[in-house]
């Protein structure tokens, strides 16, 4: 009985491992939500996703030619109607340092021009249908991570097709594309997912764009022809991280700042960026996932840098430290950008338990001192980064929508799960694109979660961060993009809001 027993259990292993692996050939994955969940779902593989997207992209083209001319303006339109702000601007409070290039129509950062999160391009329609929104128009794209970045009516971003890492530039309004630079490159990574993470950055009529084995281009937005390119790690004798390269490219002044996290002074690099020779190079921190940024103070300009295991500010030109302030967490996981609060208030927040705190930075005589004012677990930002309007920071705890008032960190409210996604503050409503792929409208209020609408719009694990411009929402993730208008109707009694 025993040798029966035994004898059937044998075989219905081997058909189960027979049943798996057909499946696993039709693309049956084991995938981990954002909170480490095991789930079943079907996956292209990646030399059948970049086939799917030759062929749409033939299909279209083949589609373009039998159509008839469409004038420049046409085009354009979606993206250069002037747009006048109502709305209360944090920036008075925040000592953020903007790009020259800022404005309605361009989005030239990760999380925007001053990677704070906040679209300032005026007025949006937040009247949103309980059915959803109808998007203008919604197509495949490679695999990976990275958001993208808007200028001059195009949106440029980086995908795993295949085995090559593709940067490509999209038409706005029709979702297009333009041109693609590529080169042999494949992340593959099980438990976060294959694919580059970092977004590109745009700057005076060029993305600088940074794969995840530390791939560095810079490339003529207008063609697509490579002016530079250098591998980060290798110059800095770096490792790879876990989960990949993820920070953005930064452009300051005549530079592009990477955070390889080599050691020897090598962690934090200034590349010319007419070139790509190195201008200097800095610290001997181990990288983390968060994005450099440029930004002011105590009245001194600098970046503000989030590694492993600490969050600081350095001179731009040189890379010498100003303060720091210990943050670390499991796996030097530190991916939320800091926040500006005022002009000498940092909020910074992680997950996997950390949670957040504000900190303060004073300058006497010349030197650069830190404070902490207060800190807690109520804000656990562990994909995703937070937003502040009018004195409130709001953000994912995990996977739950927060409020916390910022002067004090006091919890406000909680609610809507929303997964691992990410938010972006419009108009003073909060977008939150979810794990799940539902694009969702929150009302930005301390007195309590107001969701005015949530409906699905990509299929699939999305952790993509969104960007707009000129009222054009973007989405994508590992295998869709889509674009929304939001720009609000006009009518005899005013627009609508």
């Amino acid at each position: 009985m025993a040798h029966r027993i035994l004898k059937g259990a044998g075989v219905a292993l081997a058909a189960l491992v027979v049943v798996w692996g057909v499946l696993y050939l039709f693309g049956l994955r084991v995938l981990l939500t954002g909170a480490g969940m095991p789930y079943l779902a079907f996956m292209q593989t990646a030399s059948a996703q970049a086939d799917a997207i030759v062929q749409h992209r033939a299909e279209q083209a083949e589609m373009d030619s039998g159509a008839a001319p469409v004038a420049p303006e046409a085009g354009a339109a979606i993206l250069d109607a002037p747009s006048t702000s109502t709305e209360p601007d944090d920036s008075a409070s925040v000592a953020a340092v903007v790009s020259p290039a800022e404005s309605a129509s361009s989005w030239s950062d990760f999380r925007g021009p001053r990677r704070d999160g906040h679209y300032r391009g005026g007025p949006i329609k937040t009247a949103w249908p309980a059915s959803g929104l109808t998007p203008i128009w919604q197509q495949p794209i490679g695999g990976g991570y990275a958001s993208f970045v808007i200028a001059n009516g195009r949106a440029f971003t980086i995908e795993q097709r295949g085995e090559q890492e593709v940067v490509a530039a999209y038409d706005v309004s029709t979702g297009r594309e333009i041109w693609t630079n590529r080169w042999d490159a494949a992340f593959v990574e099980f438990m976060g997912g294959n694919g580059p993470r970092a977004t590109p950055t745009w700057h005076d009529g060029h993305v600088y764009a940074l794969g995840a084995s530390g791939e560095l281009r810079a490339i003529e937005g207008d063609t697509g022809s490579l002016a530079w390119r250098t591998n980060v790690l290798a110059d800095s004798g770096a490792s790879n991280l876990q989960w990949g390269m993820s920070a953005a490219p930064l452009v300051v002044d005549d530079t592009v700042i990477v955070v390889p996290g080599g050691e020897g002074g090598r962690s934090l690099v200034a590349y010319d960026r007419h070139t790509g020779a190195t201008s200097w190079s800095a610290l001997d921190d181990q990288a983390a996932y968060s994005s450099p940024m440029l930004v002011t103070l105590a009245g001194i300009r600098q970046l503000l840098v989030f590694t492993a295991t600490r969050v600081l500010g350095v001179t731009p030109d040189r890379g010498e430290v100003l303060w720091d302030y210990p943050w670390e967490t499991q796996l030097g996981v530190n991916a939320g950008q800091p926040m500006l609060i005022g002009e000498n208030r940092v909020f910074v927040s992680s997950g996997y338990g950390t949670g957040a705190a504000v900190i303060e930075i004073s300058a006497a005589g010349g030197q650069a001192s830190v404070s902490e004012v207060w800190r807690n677990t109520r804000m656990k930002n562990q994909f995703a980064s937070s937003v502040l309007h009018e004195g409130y920071i709001y953000g994912l705890d995990q996977s739950i929508l927060a409020c916390l008032d910022a002067e004090t960190g006091e919890l406000q409210w909680k609610g809507g799960r929303y997964g691992f996604g990410q938010v972006i503050l419009a108009y003073g409503h909060i977008i939150v694109l979810t794990e799940d792929g539902d694009l969702g409208l929150v009302r930005a209020t301390p007195t309590g979660h107001e969701e005015i609408a949530l409906f699905p719009v990509l299929n699939g694990k999305t952790w993509n961060h969104p960007a707009m411009a000129n009222g054009i929402l973007l989405v994508r993730n590992l295998a869709e993009m889509a674009a929304f208008d939001l720009r609000p109707e006009f009518s005899v009694g005013g627009p609508d809001s």
